[in-house]
């Protein structure tokens, strides 16, 4: 049996714990609430049995008063530990959660982009929130009230034995029998509960992907087709939910059968003693009935705040998971890049995303500092994987790159990638305004920065124009803008960072007519004396440009300028470029 289906994982228990001990007051004042609200609630019946006995069976009111001031102060007090309880244990819970979300998001921060491409973001988001609370529910409603109704149950059954071991005897003899269904009983619920949050992850992934691909969906006329697996999926879930629900109906009226068997064999046997032997009195015969629940409904709760422990257990284990997942780039560099003048070298470079496909086979370039490249050639041949190289979003198989003759990882990341800008063809724009999207939240960066910058590339205008001009919110992904309005916020977004080096990702592939001309003069400004790659499919854009490389299969094929590589009749650039003023005459002609 794997750790996905022990009922107990002590050592993951003993992790979360772990998070504790930046709060051991806030604990040490919770496990002091739960101990008062066992004692002062175990205490009462003791105090009823001197009430019954002493003053209402015998008509003597002597102590009766103080009786029932001790009875009420008691109740106060367990009050006053109830209320602490729930708040310190829903403090701590919340607290510890903070903490693992923050290190949990720092860690999802730093993964590959490799995990990226095999992950589903909706499980990630699953786990990052939905899961989170259900660890809170750990500590606020799951482990510190079993805590509660364990000791209660043990000071009970003191004062049970205390007051009379014969009724004792009766009570304690139901005992293994709820115990042992209580075990079954977990061991069932941990098998669905595992389930059901299979099944939650994988309902908010299918939800978070459709609701994302919207625009897709309706495009090619899928509603029924995603409708009906949305169905099955939601069908898996509520079933997966309905297994929790059934062991429920079963072992909560099997436990109450047994309470109130116990109960009534207590009355019949405690009876009997009072009537014929005198070996029990009524006092102690009315504790009982008081304190039978108090014994049996924590064996209940126990079961019902387990099923909130083992979905916390299994919350913490997918996330640990997660925690645990070495998928991170080495960041063991300790040079600066801010003052790099932009060379680049490739050398023997080899890498794939998988082993049974190379990307990129014995690749070596040089690019001088200050100059404008161009990489071209035709899909999947390997143009974005270069750069996701330089960025160092993915390891090598083998080979080395160099900026100014320093191994890209003798850079620290964070300073690698402040001083490489990146404009892609799918720009991702956050629910924030214009200046937010553009300085990312830098407070170094100001308005007046911005703005200027805005006026360099000459898209001030375009800015100010909106409503709320910097201050207008782009709304969720930037659909609150035009493709090409949001192609050049990310140019002004790159300019602002003054990299040494740019790279432009097929950033003029999918722009609008009314901004190509915006985006042409922002890409003459931000390449401006600094070293910049431009991968294109639409060779107009790099004509200019003072090197242009050719891949085809994970290969350089030619590098050259735009003339030099005319002059090859029977070269590949030769033929993508035919090939694509042929395709750009024949729209003209329609």
């Amino acid at each position: 049996m794997n750790s996905m289906t022990k009922v107990y994982n002590f050592k993951l228990f003993k992790r979360l714990l772990n998070y504790i001990k930046s709060y051991r007051y806030v604990f040490v004042i919770s496990i002091i609430s739960v101990f008062g609200l066992s004692l002062f609630g175990a205490l009462r019946p003791v105090v009823l049995e001197k009430i019954v006995d002493e003053n209402l069976t015998s008509s003597n009111y002597d102590f009766f008063l103080e009786y029932i001031i001790l009875m009420i102060t008691l109740l106060v007090l367990e009050v006053v530990s109830n209320y602490s309880f729930i708040f310190n244990a829903g403090l701590l819970g919340q607290s510890v959660v903070k903490d693992i979300r923050v290190k949990l998001f720092d860690h999802i921060q730093d993964f590959k982009m490799k995990y990226y491409d095999k992950s589903s973001v909706g499980i990630l988001i699953t786990r990052t929130v939905t899961d989170m609370e259900r660890i809170a529910d750990i500590f606020g409603q799951g482990l510190f009230m079993i805590i509660s109704d364990i000791l209660k149950m043990l000071i009970v059954a003191i004062v049970m034995i205390y007051m009379n071991w014969e009724l004792s005897l009766i009570v304690f003899l139901s005992l293994p029998f709820i115990l042992l269904a209580t075990k079954i009983f977990q061991k069932y619920m941990k098998l669905a509960f595992d389930e059901v949050r299979n099944e939650v992850a994988n309902l908010n992934s299918f939800v978070q992907e459709r609701v994302t691909g919207m625009n897709v969906l309706q495009l090619f006329a899928r509603e029924k087709i995603e409708l009906e697996k949305f169905k099955k999926i939601n069908e898996r879930h509520k079933k997966a939910w309905l297994k929790t629900v059934w062991y429920n109906s079963i072992f909560f009226p099997v436990a109450e059968i047994f309470s109130s068997l116990t109960l009534g064999l207590v009355v019949w046997y405690g009876g009997m003693n009072i009537v014929l032997d005198n070996t029990a009195s009524i006092g102690q015969l009315t504790a009982f009935i008081m304190m039978i629940p108090m014994l049996f409904r924590p064996l209940n709760q126990i079961a019902n705040k387990f099923n909130t422990l083992l979905m916390g257990m299994v919350a913490a284990e997918r996330v640990f998971n997660i925690l645990d997942t070495d998928s991170l780039i080495q960041d063991i560099g300790t040079k600066n890049a801010d003052t790099i003048e932009g060379k680049i070298k490739y050398e023997n470079v080899n890498f794939s995303y998988n082993k049974r496909e190379k990307i990129i086979e014995d690749l070596s370039l040089e690019i001088n500092p200050g100059s404008k490249n161009a990489i071209v050639g035709a899909t999947g041949s390997g143009k974005s994987t270069i750069i996701k190289l330089l960025n160092r979003f993915y390891e090598l198989d083998s080979g080395s790159i160099y900026i100014d003759n320093i191994n890209v990882r003798d850079y620290s990341i964070s300073s690698l990638r402040k001083n490489i800008a990146f404009v892609s063809q799918d720009v991702h724009l956050f629910s924030d305004t214009i200046l937010n999207n553009i300085t990312l939240q830098n407070n170094n960066i100001s308005f007046l920065r911005v703005k200027d910058a805005a006026k360099d590339i000459e898209i001030d205008d375009f800015i100010s124009s909106l409503p709320n001009g910097y201050n207008y919110d782009v709304k969720e992904r930037g659909v609150g803008l035009s493709t090409g309005q949001r192609q050049l916020i990310s140019f002004l977004r790159a300019y602002i960072k003054n990299p040494q080096i740019l790279v432009l990702d097929e950033a003029t592939s999918s722009i609008d007519t009314d901004s190509e001309l915006l985006i042409q003069n922002a890409i003459e400004k931000i390449t401006k004396n600094r070293t910049s790659i431009i991968i294109a499919h639409r060779l107009s854009t790099i004509m200019k440009a003072d090197n242009i490389i050719v891949m085809d299969r994970g290969k350089i094929v030619e590098t050259g300028t735009h003339e030099d590589l005319l002059k090859n009749k029977n070269g590949r650039y030769q033929k993508l470029y035919n090939a694509q003023i042929k395709k750009e005459n024949k729209y003209i002609l329609d």
